[in-house]
């Protein structure tokens, strides 16, 4: 619910304090390095270490790419296409699509969050880092779309409420179904995870990042990385 927390910070931002388009994609873009960094080093790389047999990290991988991919598709025919964009081209009657998009990118993340209480140790301080950072601009963009579509800030903060609620139990499902799983299945689940944010950076989060923030974003993408890989390599 921490990382998921700035999903009503960026709808405050939005409707209170206003971002321009270019700083939502520099954030945006930041956030997308965070993410690829948490992938590779926490995701992809626990699975690879809790794994017994290697096919198990192919196969979560590739799977959580597909479902995504579908679980997209289908989220765009029901209008949550323009889920990151700010440019107000959200339709008034899309929310249930842009929560099912928002919570389809979270869930993931916040599952491997739940994953990483299984030792008994901390959760990883890069993944909490990345999924607070790549909620912020996406709140923020669908909050100004959703905004000039008509919506109320109550009604928004009570979307963004629901979504950080539905983050929570998700992690804390990931706690408390998988304790007496296999160290294949943990791997499986580790690396679905970043597969499934892997395809959602690639389809949504850094075209939007480069059509909001111009040139700069892959500058802004390798602050991110830097950090993220930081935190990981200080735990």
């Amino acid at each position: 619910m921490v990382g998921a927390s700035s999903l009503v910070l960026g709808g405050f931002l939005a409707l209170t304090v206003g971002m321009s388009r270019r700083v939502l994609g520099l954030v945006m873009a930041f956030g997308s390095g965070v993410l690829i960094s948490a992938v590779a080093y926490e995701l992809v790389g626990d699975a690879i270490q809790e794994a017994d047999r290697g096919v198990s990290v192919a196969a979560g991988l590739f799977t959580g790419s597909a479902v995504f991919f579908v679980g997209d598709a289908l989220i765009d025919r029901l209008g949550g296409e323009h889920r990151k964009d700010a440019g107000g081209k959200q339709a008034a009657g899309s929310a249930l699509a842009i929560v099912l998009g928002i919570v389809l990118d979270g869930i993931p993340e916040s599952v491997v969050i739940g994953l990483g209480l299984l030792e008994g140790s901390a959760p990883s301080a890069a993944v909490i880092v990345a999924v607070f950072l790549s909620n912020l601009p996406e709140a923020a963009a669908a909050s100004a779309g959703l905004s000039q579509s008509g919506w109320r800030p109550l009604r928004l903060y009570a979307l963004w409420g629901l979504v950080v609620l539905v983050s929570g139990l998700s992690s804390l499902a990931g706690y408390a179904f998988f304790g007496d799983a296999s160290g294949d299945l943990l791997a499986f689940m580790s690396a679905f995870a970043g597969g499934a944010i892997l395809t959602m950076l690639a389809d949504t989060m850094m075209p939007e990042a480069f059509a909001q923030g111009g040139k700069l974003v892959g500058v802004f993408t390798t602050l991110g990385f830097a950090l993220a890989f930081a935190i990981s390599a200080l735990e």
